[in-house]
């Protein structure tokens, strides 16, 4: 019987095991969901190895758990891999440059308005100088209040009929752009540029679609890392990438246009997760433009992700 439970046990983990390992063998968009959870695949694979030992000792069960460890601590090294580096000496505080606010949040097309009106409480209260919300449906009926605060706007009626992907300014927009990514979705790309006491900032704001749905997610990647090599000057780019910066496809887009996360990003998804899912909503950024931090917004009030809030500077 013990035999028997030891075998179950090292099957599962070899499966388990193998279909992380095989990223480094090919680059199917079949593994895209597996590959974003590289480090929590990899920690379940070392218990069942573990556990397999504890009915019986034998090399293979030691070989599953060195794997296993090997897989978690590469995928470690993949999530730092691209994570900005803090600068050797911060400017003192007189010479600090000011920092601003950004707000980013997929709200979900399926929330009620209920929790469209707490959104917008969100919004409104949130004194942030930027606001990038997808798939904004849902308070698509508290604009007009929330332009009281932030007259300034693409999305939902602005460039375009429908309300999925928004951003919002306090700032007038000096200039604006909003288009599709790829044949999938429409207009899920927005560019906007701000002056920001002086010194003009590149926002823009990307959902991408789901790594598993065929090719489409490397599509709209290699679609938007070009743009965003031509655009000029400091940037910040948030949007919801449907996967976390482990992915292969994410690696070759971080690697190629030389934006930069924070480290550890905080887990956006599932919410059920909380603090231990993974990070498939970013926010990157180019210098001269510097991330403070980015922390999580506890409370997804009604969506299937959390949202974030970002302090950021622009050194001049």
């Amino acid at each position: 019987m013990r035999h028997t439970i030891y075998c179950v046990l090292c099957v599962l983990a070899t499966l388990t095991l193998a279909i992380l390992a095989a990223r480094y063998a090919t680059n199917l968009w079949l593994l895209g969901f597996f590959e974003s959870l590289q480090t929590h695949i990899s920690l379940f694979g070392i218990a069942l190895a573990l556990l397999a030992l504890l009915f019986k000792r034998h090399w293979y069960a030691v070989f599953l758990l060195a794997v296993g460890v090997g897989l978690a601590v590469h995928s470690v090294m993949l999530l730092r891999e691209y994570a900005a580096v803090p600068p050797v000496n911060p400017p003192a505080a007189a010479d600090a440059s000011k920092s601003f606010k950004l707000l980013s949040f997929n709200i979900d097309d399926d929330n009620t308005p209920q929790n469209g009106v707490r959104i917008a409480d969100l919004i409104v209260g949130s004194k942030a100088d930027v606001v990038e919300i997808f798939e904004a449906n849902s308070i698509l009926s508290q604009l007009p209040r929330i332009t009281d605060i932030y007259p300034y706007r693409i999305g939902c009626g602005v460039m375009t009929t429908d309300c999925d992907s928004l951003l919002l300014s306090k700032r007038p927009l000096l200039t604006q752009d909003m288009h599709s990514l790829g044949s999938l979705w429409d207009n899920r790309f927005i560019h906007a540029t701000i002056d920001m006491d002086g010194q003009t900032v590149n926002f823009v704001s990307a959902h991408l679609s789901k790594p598993y749905f065929d090719e489409f997610h490397t599509v709209e990647l290699n679609i938007l890392a070009p743009i965003l090599k031509d655009i000029q000057g400091p940037l910040i780019l948030a949007g919801d990438f449907n996967a976390s910066v482990i992915a292969p496809d994410m690696q070759d887009f971080l690697d190629d246009t030389s934006l930069r996360h924070v480290f550890p990003e905080p887990a956006t998804w599932p919410i059920k997760g909380g603090a231990y899912g993974i990070a498939i909503d970013h926010v990157f950024a180019r210098a001269p433009l510097r991330l403070e931090s980015v922390q999580q917004i506890p409370d997804a009030m009604g969506s299937n992700h959390f949202g974030l809030v970002t302090e950021f500077s622009v050194s001049k």
